[in-house]
Parts: structure tokens; C-alpha cells; sequence
């Protein structure tokens, strides 16, 4: 009685079907991560960044004053989802605020839209429509007098 027991054959068609396997495998990983990263992508932060360099120290110097002014802003969202802005100096709060608010989906999800501010309690700035759910940044333009600040806050 004689068997065949002993080792099986590596022929082509096993290396096929390897090489096959594994670079299916590359390309589905490839077009998958390619799908995720595009879909994401919210664009670029300036559109040149070599003439965002030369305003850097006019950024600088324009930061250097806005510390220099002292305030103390904070945003928050209340229970009927509209915008609280408090801006205080030395723990008193600042009157006399004018404010460009606008409200961005961070991954550019959605339009742009302005936020318009009211004064409310105590001094409170409060934003007249509601925000809607989800993540957002808001870019903060506050003037008192000749005074400037810039804040840029995310939203939740």
C-alpha cells in the first residue's frame, strides 16, 4: 500500500493567488484612506503662504497689542443655544462693545454666516439667533473705541 502523503507542490498559481490577495489588499486600503482623507478635507488655511509671511509681524504686532489691552473674553452657549459673550477688564465688565461675529463650520461644511450680538444681563453680550447643534468656530472681531481685539473660539 503506498501513499501519498508527502509534501504538496508550490506551483504558480499559489504565488498567483498571493500576489493577487496582497495587492488587492494594498489598493482597497489605498482607495479607502483616499475616500477618508478627501472627505475631510476642510482647504487650505491661506491661499499663498508666502504672502501670508510677510504679514507675520504685522500679526505679531497686532497680537502684542491685544494683550496689552487686557480683556478677559469668554464665550459660552447657553440652554437655548445662543451665544454668551462676556469681555471684562481688571474683573469689570466692558460696555460700549461692538462686535463682528461670524460662525464656520471648521471643515467648511457649511457656509459661512454672520452672528449678530445684543447687549442682555449684566453686560452680557447675547447672540440674537440661536446656534445650531454640532462643532463650529466663530471669529470674533471686538471693538471698544479705537480699541481692537480678534478672538477665534470653537463652538459646541
Amino acid at each position: 500500500m503506498t501513499s501519498k502523503n508527502g509534501p504538496k507542490l508550490f506551483t504558480g498559481r499559489h504565488m498567483a493567488a498571493i500576489l493577487i490577495t496582497f495587492f488587492g489588499v494594498v489598493i482597497v486600503v489605498n482607495l479607502v484612506m483616499a475616500r477618508f482623507a478627501l472627505s475631510t478635507f476642510g482647504g487650505t488655511v491661506v491661499d499663498n503662504s508666502y504672502v501670508a509671511s510677510q504679514h507675520y509681524n504685522e500679526w505679531l504686532q497686532r497680537a502684542g497689542a491685544q494683550d496689552r489691552l487686557g480683556w478677559d473674553m469668554s464665550l459660552r452657549v447657553g440652554d437655548d443655544r445662543r451665544a454668551l459673550l462676556s469681555v471684562r477688564k481688571d474683573g469689570k465688565q466692558l460696555d460700549g462693545l461692538t462686535v463682528v461675529a461670524t460662525l464656520a463650520h471648521p471643515l467648511g461644511g457649511a457656509e459661512p454666516r454672520a452672528v449678530r450680538f445684543v447687549p442682555g444681563a449684566d453686560g452680557v453680550l447675547r447672540s440674537v439667533e440661536a446656534l445650531p447643534s454640532g462643532r463650529w468656530r466663530m471669529d470674533l472681531s471686538i471693538r471698544r473705541a479705537a480699541d481692537e481685539a480678534r478672538y477665534r473660539v470653537d463652538v459646541q
